[in-house]
This record gives structure tokens, sequence and C-alpha cells, in this order.
């Protein structure tokens, strides 16, 4: 499988940079918010939001530096990601995060909400600062989306009825929109064509939704040392993902098992059994394929690049992390 740092190098000087910025940004008036901060952005995360913002703005200014707009929307786009993690974390009880300690796990539930909230407060404050309306609507778009997606998750526990038109609805809402939203703003900070900001976001959205039914396959057929969480955990809560929906339609029984919440036995082992029996895991697989197919088509009206061919690239790396 390829790894990131290697389709990362066009902007690897710009990522550490980015890093090291992110501990500056968020500041250390309040020692125990900063401790906070630092134990996420240190977490081994892959960047790949600010990656992709980064190669996006290296692709369109095509100067030997990125202008420090562009760097500063790179950093608010994983200000934003990391502190919609911190959130989910505390609403999924989760205690692991890429195998270590969440910050609710590792302080306290109020500490890791505080954390959050200064991280989205500290995003806005940046974004505004930008001084580019379009881009401060598109962003702020994207915190309601973060909200409207972790209350879809919550409203919809054990709903057998689910679509996977709805699933993919909030699927954008909590990964998608921020990948396009933020690659649109590049377009906007670089004056493309409002055709090419279009396709931006539309590449961002295809890459984002990819991106998600992989990590909803790899629920069900990754190690707890490759998720750095137990397997099946999305559907032992009872957030039905697309293996799990398609597996539904060939398996009458399932549905059973979840509209009763694994009440029994031996219920949930059962369910994870009859997904990975199924054919759900590899039509969720076809799935993500077509996104990445589209993703890779949306950056056709992109000059050719190294930092084109690496957005190329990365979409092929979102489906080899299946392998």
């Amino acid at each position: 499988m390829t790894s990131t740092t290697s389709l990362f190098a066009p902007v690897e000087a710009d990522l550490k940079l980015l890093t090291d910025n992110l501990k500056q940004l968020v500041g250390a008036r309040h020692p125990i918010l900063y401790a906070a901060a630092e134990h996420l952005f240190g977490a081994g995360g892959k960047r790949i939001r600010p990656a992709i913002v980064l190669l996006l703005s290296r692709a369109t200014v095509m100067g030997s530096d990125i202008p420090a707009r562009h760097l500063r929307l790179a950093e608010i786009t994983e200000m934003i990601h990391t502190a919609s993690l911190v959130h989910d974390d505390v609403v999924d009880e989760s205690s692991l995060r890429r195998g270590v300690p969440t910050v609710h796990s590792s302080f306290n539930n109020r500490i890791a909400v505080l954390a959050g909230d200064f991280l989205f407060a500290q995003s806005s404050w940046h974004l505004a600062n930008l001084d580019n309306l379009t881009v401060v609507k598109l962003l702020s778009r994207v915190i309601m989306d973060l909200a409207e997606g972790e209350i879809q998750q919550g409203l919809n526990r054990f709903d057998t009825t689910l679509s996977i038109d709805a699933y993919l609805m909030k699927s954008y809402y909590k990964t998608a929109s921020l990948i396009a939203n933020s690659a649109k703003s590049v377009g906007v900070l670089s004056q493309v064509s409002d055709s090419l900001a279009e396709s931006f976001y539309q590449y961002g959205r295809n890459l984002g939704l990819a991106f998600q039914i992989v990590d909803d396959i790899l629920d069900f057929t990754g190690s707890e040392d490759v998720l750095g969480k137990p397997a099946g955990s999305d559907l032992l809560s009872g957030n039905l993902t697309a293996p799990v929906l398609y597996a539904m339609e060939e398996t009458p029984y399932l549905t059973t098992l979840i509209e009763r919440e694994f009440a029994q036995n031996g219920d949930f082992e059962e369910a994870m059994a009859l997904v990975r029996a199924s054919r759900g895991i590899k039509r969720s697989r076809d799935l993500a394929a077509q996104h990445v197919e589209r993703a890779v088509e949306n950056l056709a009206g992109l000059t050719q690049s190294e930092p084109k061919r690496a957005l190329e690239a990365l979409s092929g790396y979102v489906l080899s992390r299946l392998y």
C-alpha cells in the first residue's frame, strides 16, 4: 500500500510547518486545553485534509511559495476536523482514537467538550480573518454539516429502514463536506474559474464519500491494531453503514438481530458473521470505487503538475487501504 508520506512529498515541508503552527495557534494561555490539543495534534493523524488543501494550492498557484492565506486555510481545515473528532469521541464514548487514548479518557468529558469548542472557536476566528466572505460561508456550512451528521447518526441508531441514500447523505455531512468545501475554498482563494472551483468541490465530495465507505468496510475487515478501536464498533452502537445495509437486503435475519439491539447472548457476533458472509462488503467496495473514479475525473480541468498527480494518486490510496 502506498504511504501518505510518499503521496504528500510535494507538500511535505508545508505539512511540517502546519503541525508546528497548529500548536502555536491554540496558544499556551490555557494549559489544560493546550495539553489536550498537543495530545490531539501529536496522535499520528495522516493530515489528509490539509494535504489536499496544500496540494490544490500548489497546483493552482504554481509558485515557489504557497500564499499565507492558503496555508492558513489548511490549518483551519485541520482544526475543524480535529474539533469534530473530540466531540465525536465524547458522543460515541470511544476510549481510543488511532490507537491513542482519546481526550476525554485522558482528561475528562468536560475538558474534551471545552477543547472541541475552543478549537471550533479558534478556527472560526482565523477563518473570519481570511477576509473572504465566500470562504467564510463555505467553511461555516461545514461546521453546520458536522453537527447535522452527528444528530442524524444519533437519531438513526438501530434504524433498519435507513436507505443507502440517507447513509451517503450522513457520510457527506460527517466526512465529505469538510474536504469538498475546503477544496472549493482553495479555488476561491486562487481565483480560478467558477467551473474549476466546482470541480474541486466535487473532487473533495467524491473522495470524502469514498474515504468514509472504506472506513466503514474496515470496521468489518480490519484488526483492532489497524483500526485503533474494536472491530464492529459502529454496528454495536447501532450506526448502520453500507456493508450492513447491503447485507440486510440479502439476509433478513440480520434485520431481526439489529432491531432487538443485540439483546440476546451471541446476537452481535452472529450479526458480524452475517455481514462478513454476505456480498455487503464487496458491494460497498464497488460503491467506494465509483466515487474514487469520479474524484479523478473531477481533476481533468487542472493543469498537469506533480501536485495534480499526487491528488490523483491519493484517490487510489483511499481504495488501497482495503488491501
